[in-house]
């Protein structure tokens, strides 16, 4: 199934893409994409349904994050080899785990604003992973049991805040709209191997980013059962993965960074694409 979330910013209704690609209003079957919607029982229960007995959602309409009510956003850096290379850091022992503020979260074509001071600013595509049901101390051969779905994550970064001012990554993180998630969240029965997705980003037109799933450092299940040593993960925690290369500040010869009227467009195969414009904080 293709979950999403359509309305306004804080007014989302829950929804289901059917097989014509339209979208089909779930709003009298579950309150939100969220929680305990997550769980396999709840999955298996909405896959019952007709989705043509649903009420049809005349298109265009906002796509709003494919999660709600995120409890921990939760990412991993410099997972991809090549893409460790080209920011000149050694490839880490174990799996670099920082935090996004869920304030960061916006829908996937929402505008991204930079913040004030922001110089360096930067994208990521990323493969979302979203938590269906609770964990901890899981192996890797049970981790990806307790994975709802897939979705799309641009791991927007500030890098002079992230790397120069004192301090751990999330500074440059966090920001307001750093997070834009979706367009929809892809259980885990229709993505089949998360191992194998291909990926990329555009600037303006230009491939900026081209990358597999399948280049990953640390696999989905090691991420899931290494951080499950470390804390409850809980239904609707996102986890993004890491980015493969051609990042803005590895561009040769020199950096390039995202300014107002910039555009990112962002795809995983088989999980939708993103549209962001770029602006700037007042």
């Amino acid at each position: 199934m293709k979950l999403v979330r359509f309305g306004e910013p804080g007014a989302e209704k829950p929804g289901l893409i059917d097989h014509n690609g339209d979208l089909r209003d779930l709003s009298a079957q579950v309150e939100d994409i969220a929680g305990s919607t997550l769980s396999d029982l709840t999955l298996d229960t909405l896959r019952t349904l007709d989705p043509m007995s649903l009420p049809k959602v005349d298109r265009p309409v906002r796509f709003g994050p494919c999660v709600g009510q995120i409890g921990k956003f939760l990412c991993i850096g410099l997972n991809y080899s090549d893409h460790a290379a080209e920011a000149g850091m050694a490839i880490p022992e174990h799996p670099i785990l920082f935090h996004k503020a869920t304030s960061a979260v916006v829908g996937p074509d929402d505008i991204v604003s930079l913040p004030r001071g922001s110089q360096k600013s930067d994208w990521e595509v990323e493969l979302g992973v979203v938590i269906g049901t609770a964990c901890k101390y899981v192996t890797e051969a049970e981790a990806l049991d307790h994975v709802a779905g897939y979705c799309v994550v641009n791991d927007v970064s500030e890098r002079s805040f992230q790397l120069e001012l004192t301090g751990q990554w999330t500074k440059g993180k966090g920001c307001d709209t750093f997070g834009p998630t979706g367009p929809w969240l892809v259980t885990r029965d229709e993505v089949g191997d998360p191992q194998n997705l291909a990926m990329s980003l555009d600037v303006n037109g230009k491939r900026m980013q081209t990358g597999n799933t399948s280049t990953m450092i640390f696999t989905v299940a090691q991420i899931i059962s290494h951080l499950s040593q470390l804390m409850t993960l809980h239904p609707g925690d996102v986890i993004s993965t890491g980015t493969p290369p051609g990042v803005g500040m590895g561009m040769k010869p020199e950096p390039v960074f995202l300014k107002a009227g910039d555009v990112m467009e962002l795809e995983i195969e088989g999980l939708g694409r993103q549209r962001q414009e770029v602006t700037e904080d007042a």
